[in-house]
């Protein structure tokens, strides 16, 4: 797992986090992917996209998403810390979803569960969950009406030595998203689409 260049005051720290990053497990539903990170909002980043799969050979993915994380030595005043991680999921829902008025606060759950689920110190969060339904019409009346859910949030995790969990929160609410349920430690999920 590579970012830019890795040099001056905060790259031994940077370099920790990435070996931190390097060493989570995430769940084999997921494959993870690095991509070239954003280069003007801080001096060291790295950049992931993800797909939920349910089996390895799957052509179409249950979710999908990016995890982001950031550092910057100067500490950005809305940071509130030297780190930001910075993330997106997204994944088709059932059309029934799509009015249900507590889903907004159901992803947000998702986020916070997850963080908290593992123990995480963070601060400064903030995001949005959007619904998004898609109708056709004329010549595409025939496609049936689908609905999306994405989850953007950032936060600043607190113990830079716990960077890779905050991978793994995310891996969380990525699952989530796609539908799958979680899994307790060491409990490996039978195959076939949950919803």
């Amino acid at each position: 797992m590579a970012s830019r260049s890795v040099t001056g005051a905060g790259s031994a720290v940077f370099t920790a986090a990435l070996a931190d990053l390097r060493s989570v497990v995430l769940r084999p539903e997921i494959k993870l992917t690095e991509v070239p990170a954003p280069s003007r909002i801080a001096p060291y980043a790295v950049a992931l996209t993800a797909d939920v799969l349910e089996t390895a050979t799957a052509e179409e993915a249950m979710a999908t998403g990016r995890f982001v994380l950031l550092h910057d030595p100067s500490e950005p005043e809305p940071w509130g810390g030297a780190w930001r991680a910075v993330t997106y999921a997204r994944a088709e829902l059932e059309p029934e979803m799509a009015t249900d008025p507590v889903l907004g606060d159901v992803g947000w759950s998702w986020l916070v569960d997850a963080l908290d689920g593992r123990a995480l110190d963070y601060i400064a969060e903030a995001g949005t969950v959007t619904r998004v339904v898609s109708e056709s019409y004329a010549g595409l009346a025939d496609r049936p009406a689908t609905v999306e859910m994405e989850i953007r949030a950032s936060w600043t995790p607190v113990d830079s030595a716990r960077i890779g969990d905050h991978l793994a929160a995310w891996g969380d609410v990525l699952c989530n998203i796609g539908g799958l349920p979680p899994l307790p430690e060491g409990v490996v999920a039978l195959p076939g689409r949950r919803r």
